[in-house]
This record gives structure tokens, C-alpha cells and sequence, in this order.
């Protein structure tokens, strides 16, 4: 999709701060209030925008050990594949979860209290689902950069 540059500086300015009003972002982007409402509900119906969310500090939540898992399947049919992600997208504590290629199918992004709460996720939910073949898990050490905007 290609957008003009008042689209993406609008863009930029709402995943910085989505909370900032309309009066706001039409000061920053010298438009009226209206064309910036309209800008936003275009956004918003092409599914550019998909949703609005509050980042929570991982920290003040007490859940700040992060772990990465590679998750390798017995098989890799249809169903076992369905089956894991369907049993996967449940679990709380499974912040993200990619198909990927390599030697491992999955890749999940954990979050969880600390290590003690880490090994009761690996062995009350995630290895009780069945068709895993194998696990290997990494943990963060340091986070040196974590965003969720996207650069246009």
C-alpha cells in the first residue's frame, strides 16, 4: 500500500502515543481536526490500524523473565500442525508464536515470573500438548531493544 507523507508521519505519530487527540495530531501535522479524523477511520478501515492496546511495563506486572522455546514437531501433518497452534494460541503465558523454517516449526516468545514459574508452563502445558517432539529454550538476558513500531 503506498501512502503520501502525511499519512505516514500520522502513522509514526499514533504508534508513539495513540492516546494523542485529534487537536493534537492535527497541530503536529498542520491539518484541520476533521481531515486528520478522516486520515485515522481511513487507516482504520483498509486495516492499516489494526487495533489500539496499552503496553504494560513487564516489570511493574512481575513478569519479567522472558524465555524463547523452539518447538520441533513428531510430525509435520496437517492435523498436528492445526493441533499445536490451536492448543498454543491458549496458553497466557505464550506472548507470540511464528511458524518458522529451519530446524525448528515454532518459535515462542514466553513470559512468565521467573524460573520456577518458567518450568511449571514447560511441564504443565506446553509438553502436555501432544505431538512435540523436542524443546530447546533460551532466555533473555538483557533486552537491548524492544519496539512495536513498524518504520514506513
Amino acid at each position: 500500500m503506498k501512502f503520501d507523507d502525511i499519512d505516514k508521519k500520522l502513522i509514526v505519530l499514533l504508534q508513539n502515543d495513540s492516546k494523542k487527540t485529534n487537536k493534537e495530531l492535527s497541530n503536529s501535522l498542520n491539518l484541520s481536526v476533521t481531515a486528520v479524523y478522516e486520515r485515522i477511520k481511513k487507516l482504520e478501515n483498509i486495516g492499516v490500524i489494526d487495533r489500539y492496546v496499552a503496553l504494560v511495563k513487564k516489570e511493574k506486572v512481575d513478569k519479567s523473565f522472558v524465555a524463547f522455546c523452539h518447538i520441533k514437531l513428531s510430525q509435520h501433518t496437517q492435523d498436528y500442525v492445526v493441533k499445536f497452534e490451536k492448543e498454543v494460541a491458549n496458553l497466557q503465558e505464550v506472548l507470540e508464536c511464528y511458524h518458522i523454517s529451519g530446524d525448528y516449526d515454532y518459535l515462542l516468545k514466553v513470559l512468565v515470573k521467573d524460573m520456577e514459574a518458567f518450568r511449571e508452563f514447560m511441564v504443565k502445558k506446553l509438553t502436555t500438548i501432544s505431538h512435540i517432539g523436542s524443546t530447546h529454550s533460551m532466555f533473555m538476558i538483557n533486552e537491548v531493544k524492544h519496539t512495536t513500531a513498524i518504520s514506513l
